[in-house]
């Protein structure tokens, strides 16, 4: 693209040299060297910086993942206890299982179950007694 050479450098060189004199060149050679070196350091203090904002989102991402992984695994354990729930709520009970098969492991046959306790007597609503309606009408004529 655009390339300066040695020789483009010496010709600059000498045009300044000629331009400025012998005695301001080693002043404007010493400013220009100390632009040149305050922009080195503001890239580097850049490209630092840079780095370290990379490094702590990379950090930050990675605790996310983390968590996301932590919580798809907490998921699908509850997932895996609301299946074994609805398993057990389907396995036929010994009451229901069907005629001739034993009930199964670790449960007692329905013979050996407690006895159920005995539903509790309900009260029975008061009655009520019918009331004569008043003889009002009588009453009435009479005063006229």
């Amino acid at each position: 693209m655009f390339e300066v050479g040695w020789s483009e450098y010496l010709l600059i060189f000498g045009l300044a040299l000629v331009v400025l004199g012998p005695e301001k060149l080693p002043k404007l050679a010493a400013s220009i060297g100390r632009w040149v070196g305050r922009a080195r350091v503001m890239a580097r203090q850049f490209r630092d910086q840079l780095e370290s904002e990379t490094e702590s989102i990379r950090s930050s991402v990675k605790d996310v993942h983390e968590d996301m992984a932590s919580a798809a695994s907490d998921v699908q354990s509850s997932f895996s206890e609301v299946q074994q729930g609805l398993q057990t709520i389907h396995t036929p009970t010994p009451e229901h299982a069907p005629i001739g098969e034993p009930p199964p492991a670790g449960e007692a046959p329905v013979s050996e179950l407690p006895p159920a306790a005995p539903p509790e007597p309900t009260p029975e609503p008061p009655t009520a007694t019918p009331v004569a309606p008043p003889a009002a009408s009588q009453g009435q004529d009479e005063r006229r």
